[in-house]
Protein backbone atom coordinates (compact mmCIF):
# COMPACT_ATOMS: atom_id res chain seq x y z
CA UNK A 1 0.00 0.00 0.00
CA UNK A 2 1.44 2.92 -1.25
CA UNK A 3 1.95 6.00 1.14
CA UNK A 4 -0.47 8.65 1.02
CA UNK A 5 1.58 12.34 0.25
CA UNK A 6 0.36 15.41 2.25
CA UNK A 7 0.97 18.92 0.76
CA UNK A 8 -0.08 22.12 2.24
CA UNK A 9 -3.55 23.55 1.10
CA UNK A 10 -3.40 25.93 -1.51
CA UNK A 11 -1.70 29.17 0.02
CA UNK A 12 0.13 27.46 2.46
CA UNK A 13 -1.12 27.10 6.55
CA UNK A 14 -2.04 29.62 8.34
CA UNK A 15 -2.64 30.56 12.04
CA UNK A 16 -5.52 31.48 13.57
CA UNK A 17 -6.84 35.28 13.03
CA UNK A 18 -8.77 36.78 15.94
CA UNK A 19 -11.63 39.10 14.44
CA UNK A 20 -13.77 40.95 16.86
CA UNK A 21 -18.08 40.35 16.42
CA UNK A 22 -21.31 40.88 18.76
CA UNK A 23 -23.41 38.49 19.78
CA UNK A 24 -26.95 39.32 21.20
CA UNK A 25 -25.49 43.08 21.71
CA UNK A 26 -21.82 41.54 23.46
CA UNK A 27 -19.22 41.84 21.75
CA UNK A 28 -16.59 38.95 22.17
CA UNK A 29 -13.37 37.66 19.78
CA UNK A 30 -12.91 34.60 18.25
CA UNK A 31 -9.93 32.91 16.91
CA UNK A 32 -10.11 31.26 13.63
CA UNK A 33 -8.41 30.13 11.13
CA UNK A 34 -8.61 32.17 7.55
CA UNK A 35 -10.14 28.86 6.16
CA UNK A 36 -12.99 28.63 9.04
CA UNK A 37 -13.45 32.18 7.91
CA UNK A 38 -14.13 32.22 4.28
CA UNK A 39 -16.45 29.04 4.94
CA UNK A 40 -18.05 30.84 8.12
CA UNK A 41 -18.45 33.97 5.22
CA UNK A 42 -20.02 32.00 2.90
CA UNK A 43 -22.35 30.03 4.80
CA UNK A 44 -23.75 33.40 6.46
CA UNK A 45 -24.61 34.54 2.78
CA UNK A 46 -25.96 30.74 1.85
CA UNK A 47 -28.26 31.34 4.91
CA UNK A 48 -29.12 35.09 4.01
CA UNK A 49 -27.55 35.91 7.54
CA UNK A 50 -25.15 38.31 8.84
CA UNK A 51 -21.95 36.70 9.89
CA UNK A 52 -22.91 37.99 13.43
CA UNK A 53 -26.88 36.03 13.11
CA UNK A 54 -24.72 32.95 12.06
CA UNK A 55 -22.22 33.20 15.20
CA UNK A 56 -25.26 33.93 17.47
CA UNK A 57 -27.42 30.82 16.20
CA UNK A 58 -24.30 28.54 16.50
CA UNK A 59 -23.22 30.07 20.14
CA UNK A 60 -27.05 29.84 21.03
CA UNK A 61 -27.31 26.10 20.38
CA UNK A 62 -23.74 25.52 21.77
CA UNK A 63 -24.22 26.75 25.31
CA UNK A 64 -27.86 23.98 25.00
CA UNK A 65 -25.38 21.09 24.72
CA UNK A 66 -24.62 18.85 27.44
CA UNK A 67 -20.77 20.05 27.60
CA UNK A 68 -20.15 23.41 25.77
CA UNK A 69 -16.76 23.77 23.91
CA UNK A 70 -15.51 27.12 23.10
CA UNK A 71 -17.34 29.19 20.32
CA UNK A 72 -14.31 28.87 18.14
CA UNK A 73 -14.46 24.84 18.48
CA UNK A 74 -18.42 24.98 18.03
CA UNK A 75 -17.79 26.74 14.96
CA UNK A 76 -15.16 24.59 13.14
CA UNK A 77 -17.48 21.74 14.08
CA UNK A 78 -20.34 23.03 13.07
CA UNK A 79 -18.82 23.94 9.76
CA UNK A 80 -17.34 20.61 9.64
CA UNK A 81 -20.95 18.57 10.21
CA UNK A 82 -22.36 21.15 7.30
CA UNK A 83 -20.23 20.41 5.09
CA UNK A 84 -20.17 16.30 5.67
CA UNK A 85 -24.35 16.76 5.26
Amino acid sequence: MAALEIVPPPGGFHGPVKRSITIAGHPTSISLEPIFWAALEAAAVAAGLPLSALVAAIDHARIGAENPPNLASAIRTWLMAARAG
